[in-house]
């Protein structure tokens, strides 16, 4: 499973563990995952995710997993959240109407 987020496509860092010495190791900065389910209004159901805990901080800030998808470039999505924002894109002229 690939360590990235499916929303902000964050992912691993690089860098160095640095002694007093000043020796220097290589290292790996992982991001903090976490597996939830959002609700998507415009879908009226649950879509389970694996972002990153900064990124859901961001996704209820914007006010919900619509408007967060609304907002973002598509180039930064995952595939998986690509076609949810397509699919949010479709259902929103029909629930408007």
């Amino acid at each position: 499973m690939a360590r990235r987020c499916e929303l902000t496509a964050k992912g691993v860092q690089v860098g160095h563990n640095v002694s007093h010495a000043n020796n220097k190791t290589k290292r790996r900065f992982l991001p903090n995952l976490v597996n939830v389910s959002l609700i998507s209004e415009a879908l009226g159901r649950t879509v389970h995710l694996r972002i990153t805990a900064h990124a859901l901080r961001s996704v209820e800030h914007r006010g919900g997993l619509d408007a967060f998808l609304a907002k973002a470039d598509a180039l930064d999505l995952s595939p998986r959240a690509r076609l949810l924002k397509r699919e949010i894109e479709a259902a929103a002229p029909a629930s408007a109407a």
